[in-house]
Formats: structure tokens, C-alpha cells, sequence
């Protein structure tokens, strides 16, 4: 039995303004090339399919031509639940009609009770799912005094376990955050104060625990409760990250074998750090110039229109920071004095902005000016 496990694909995302649908694509793509060239026989996405509830048309019709293909095509059942991100009554809409087709939603706690079973040459797999759910959805639900994620998943995982059929191996689909586990920036809280965290040892009983929610591949716990990590990167504090899907295969001993399968973005993310005329340099004879790029310059000197300029070497450059304009400025800008007159700033925007200094008629005038303001 061989698993791919995905998840937080968060179709639909923008990242500072700009739509990820073309790399999301791409990402997509390279799964079902993988899928085509390699002997799989389920495909596992663990939440955040979408990065709303209500997502945008281009991102339900890259998922429907998604699902067309593996379903339709390459005749691989799908087994998704719903993220924190996913609306999970749109998500599981027509869910009971689209099993046939072999795309299984278990978007409700009907469906988490009822396990898909997969039959290979090493035996029986129930695959089960807990949709992501908030405590308070959980306590009424099941009218039990459930106040944290914690209490809630560990209700849920009781009640799966209660549905343990002998001879079955156990494969458990959840979106939640595992505590210990390493975080992005990325990813959006699911509560306030640290009580969204899980214990792993709610899951040690299944022989397979597909996570989702953080966006970095990890185990924690056990080596066998596992994030695949999200589709791309999402941010630049995941600029180090490995993307990519987790290949679980079930030999006759019944220990899974776990593989990092990496996936190739279309454009990394990266950070690049220095002086602006260094940048421009380095950016004519960069080969990776399209990545998107938050740039931190380093110049102590004001510099006009640096977007303009860096966007005509590196053309995705998202975001800007300034740390170099900050150095030598005390921390209590209360009380800080610029070391720098008015003057001086002027003098640097001129030479930027002209191309030339200041001649001594002009600087005169121009202190002139500040004097009668100050006054």
C-alpha cells in the first residue's frame, strides 16, 4: 500500500497582492506527473484545499480539472478532509454521490465514523478523517464538557479508535497543530493563547497519522504522525523550506516506510540582503531573477524610487525593508536625535534625485528655507 500524503494547498492565496494560481498550477501539475510515473494507490490531502471558505472561480476550477484528472484519468482514489481555511458543508458538497467517482469528502462526523476501506496485497486499510472542527462545534456535538482542541481531539480519536476493526491497519486524516510542532508566519492561528495545541499521543494507536495545517514537513511525536507540509511556500520565513508530498508505503512487516517527495516551484521566495548598487549587480546576472523577493537594503542614504529600480532587475520584488537607514538610531526614537541635519537628508535626496551635488548658491538657499521653518 502506497500513500501520498499532501496538504495546504490554499488554492486561491494572494501574496502581497499578487494571485499564486499560475505556481499553484505548476505545483499541481508535478503531482500528477509523480501519480503517473510511480505506483500509487491513494492520494491523501490533509486541509486547506482552499485558502477561504468561499474561494475565487479560477481556484474551484483548477481543483475540479485536479480532480477530473486523477480521478477520472489515472482511476486514483482521493481522500481530503476540510481545513481551518475550508468551508466544510461547501467543501463536502455532493460527497456521497462523488465516492463512486472515487473522490471521498469526510467533511461531518458522520463521515469521520464511517472509514474508506482500500484493499491492497498486504492487507485491509480504513482510512479515517476529523474534520477540522472548533471545541465548542465538538462539545455540542457530542454533549460532552470539551473545552480545547486538545479535549476535542482526543473525544474524536476515541471514537474513531472505538471503530477499530481487527486485521485493519489504521490510517488517520486531521488538521491540527500538534504541540511542539514548528510553525510559519504563514499560517493562520486557530485560537489565541496557545490552547490550540494537540498532544500526539491521541494518535499513537493509528499506524499512519496524514497531518495537516503547519507548512513545514515534519514528524512529531512519532515517526509516523507526520505534516507533509504545505503545497508551496507561503511566506518568506518558509524561505529554507523543502515543499513537497510525503510517500508513505506498508510493506507485509507493517512498518511504513516515510519518504520526502520534493516538489519544484515555478518562482522560490527568497530574501536578499545589501547595499542597492550590489543588488543591481547581482540581479543582471542572476538566472533566478522572476523568484518573488522581499529585499532588505542596506544603504544608510536615502535612495529614490528604489522599487522602480530593483522591479527592473528582479520584476517580483514584493516587499521592501530599510534596516540599513535604522543603524546608529537609539531604540526610544522619543528621545533620539537624527545624527544628520536637515540639511544633510536634502543634500542626499538632491544628489539621488539629480544625479549631481548641490552648489554652494543652492545649499545656502536651501538653509535659508530650513532656518525659516524651524523658526
Amino acid at each position: 500500500m502506497r500513500i501520498l500524503h499532501t496538504s495546504d494547498w490554499h488554492l486561491g492565496r494572494q501574496f502581497h497582492n499578487v494571485s499564486l494560481i499560475d505556481e499553484q498550477r505548476k505545483a499541481l501539475e508535478e503531482i500528477i506527473e509523480y501519480i503517473m510515473h510511480h505506483d500509487v494507490d491513494v492520494l491523501v490531502i490533509a486541509g486547506d484545499i482552499y485558502d477561504r471558505s468561499v474561494p475565487p472561480t479560477s481556484a474551484v476550477e483548477l481543483m475540479n480539472n485536479f480532480v477530473n484528472r486523477v480521478c477520472g484519468e489515472l482511476n486514483l482514489p482521493v481522500i481530503m478532509i476540510p481545513g481551518n481555511h475550508d468551508g466544510a458543508e461547501r467543501l463536502g458538497f455532493g460527497s456521497l454521490q462523488m465516492k463512486s467517482a472515487g473522490l471521498h469528502i469526510l467533511s461531518s462526523f458522520e463521515s469521520m465514523l464511517e472509514p474508506i476501506t482500500l484493499e491492497s496485497k498486504v492487507g485491509k486499510f480504513d482510512f479515517y478523517g476529523i474534520p477540522y472542527s472548533d471545541p465548542e462545534v465538538v462539545r455540542h456535538r457530542f454533549n460532552q464538557p470539551v473545552s480545547t482542541h486538545d479535549e476535542a481531539h482526543e473525544l474524536l480519536a476515541k471514537c474513531i479508535k472505538e471503530r477499530f476493526r481487527p486485521n485493519h491497519r489504521n490510517i488517520l486524516i486531521c488538521h491540527c497543530f500538534v504541540d511542539g510542532a514548528m510553525e510559519s508566519a504563514s499560517e493562520r492561528p486557530l485560537s489565541i493563547g496557545g490552547v490550540d495545541r494537540v498532544s500526539h499521543e491521541h494518535f499513537s494507536d493509528f499506524d499512519y497519522v496524514a497531518l495537516g495545517h503547519l507548512h513545514q514537513p515534519q514528524m512529531k511525536g512519532k515517526e509516523y504522525i507526520r505534516y507533509s507540509g504545505s503545497l508551496m511556500k507561503y511566506s518568506f520565513s518558509e524561505q529554507h523550506h523543502r515543499k513537497g508530498m510525503t510517500l508513505v508505503e506498508f510493506d507485509e512487516s507493517g512498518q511504513p516506510l516515510i519518504e520526502h517527495i520534493n516538489l519544484t516551484a515555478a518562482r522560490d521566495m527568497r530574501i536578499i540582503e545589501g547595499e542597492m548598487e550590489q543588488i543591481l549587480a547581482d540581479g543582471k546576472a542572476d538566472p533566478l531573477n522572476e523568484d518573488f523577493l522581499l529585499i532588505r537594503l542596506m544603504d544608510q542614504h536615502a535612495i529614490l524610487n528604489p522599487m522602480e529600480k530593483l522591479r527592473a532587475v528582479y520584476p517580483n520584488v514584493l516587499h521592501l525593508e530599510k534596516p540599513g537607514m535604522l543603524i546608529g538610531v537609539e531604540q526610544n526614537m522619543a528621545d533620539a536625535k537624527l545624527s544628520r541635519s536637515e540639511l544633510d537628508m536634502f543634500k542626499d535626496f538632491f544628489t539621488e534625485a539629480q544625479g549631481c551635488s548641490l552648489s554652494e548658491e543652492q545649499g545656502s538657499a536651501i538653509s535659508n528655507i530650513i532656518d525659516q521653518l524651524n523658526r
